[in-house]
């Protein structure tokens, strides 16, 4: 038996239009809250991962380097010692 009442069918279409309604402010809240996210984090003054990247790998070059250098003077003292000892 179908209903064919005018006052379900106009409920009908408000909840229609309100889901509708909803879904575009959501939209808009979503849109808004990325522009904020947006505008703080380029406010950070952050680096991109890429750069990141680069002065990490530096880094790891400079101190394998360093690292280098430590264990030559290391030696270069050993044998300093060692010639001071044998001269006197």
């Amino acid at each position: 038996m179908p209903l064919n009442n005018p006052l379900i069918d106009d409920f009908g279409r408000v909840a229609n239009g309100a889901l509708g309604a909803l879904s575009g402010l959501r939209g808009e809240i979503e849109a808004r809250v990325r522009q904020h996210v947006e505008r703080l984090v380029g406010s950070l003054d952050m680096v991109t991962r890429e750069e990141f990247e680069i002065v990490s790998a530096l880094a790891r070059r400079a101190r394998a380097e360093q690292e280098a250098l430590e264990e030559r003077v290391r030696i270069l003292e050993t044998r300093l010692a060692e010639l001071t000892q044998s001269r006197s």
